[in-house]
């Protein structure tokens, strides 16, 4: 991971792959415990036992615990999207050292979780954490675009990326799933309504000069 400052009130793109480009999930449960995670441990509110069920919807916790969590984030989740091996995030510093610590826990548990669940040992993701500071607007809207585009790679999402349930794509054109725990304003208020994002996301590229700096090697 390149050294970078990381200060509040800014965003940053976060993104990391599977060791040796391995996936990641390996059936829905462990997609449902990945998308828990990244949302939920936005604040330090411990959790003691995590049951997501067996469909998103399920990805929920208590009024009082999403209460303690939205009082005490050290980071907003802006935007995501997870792969089958890697992911990608754009994520606001509320707190310093908030996304370090945020990131350790998430792959700290999800590692944890999936070496136990599936016998294995050692690293599941291909080092630290990924990340790069988000310099301007213009590159903010831009990579919104790339995240919620990546789907497509997927021959069975393409073209279908609106409907790929491990994205926050549907949440920015449809009702938003997540609420407040989810914090899209900063992008779609930029637009005069969802319609006019998703017509962006559909008829925009990544710049080119971009194009290098977000692509996974």
């Amino acid at each position: 991971m390149r050294k970078i400052n990381i200060v509040p009130d800014e965003y940053y793109h976060i993104y990391n792959r599977g060791n040796n480009k391995q996936n990641i999930f390996m059936e829905e449960k462990d997609w449902l415990r990945f998308l828990f995670l990244i949302l939920y441990f936005q604040s330090p509110v411990t959790f003691y036992n995590i049951n997501v069920g067996h469909r998103v919807s399920h990805v929920s916790v208590s009024k009082k615990t999403l209460e303690k969590i939205l009082s005490n984030r050290t980071v907003e989740l802006i935007s995501f999207a997870n792969m089958p091996n890697h992911f990608h995030m754009i994520v606001k510093e509320i707190s310093n050292n908030g996304i370090s610590r945020y990131m350790q826990r998430i792959l700290n548990s999800y590692t944890k979780y999936f070496n136990t669940k599936y016998k294995k040992s050692g690293h599941l993701f291909q080092g630290p954490f990924q990340i790069k500071h988000i310099e301007n607007n213009e590159q903010l809207l831009h990579l919104s675009a790339y995240i919620h585009r990546n789907p497509r790679e997927i021959k069975e999402w393409k073209n279908k990326e609106h409907l790929y349930p491990w994205s926050s794509y549907q949440d920015y054109i449809n009702k938003n799933r997540w609420g407040d725990i989810l914090k899209t304003q900063i992008i779609l208020d930029q637009f005069s309504n969802n319609n006019e994002y998703k017509d962006f996301i559909e008829t925009s590229g990544v710049k080119p000069d971009l194009e290098e700096e977000l692509l996974l090697d």
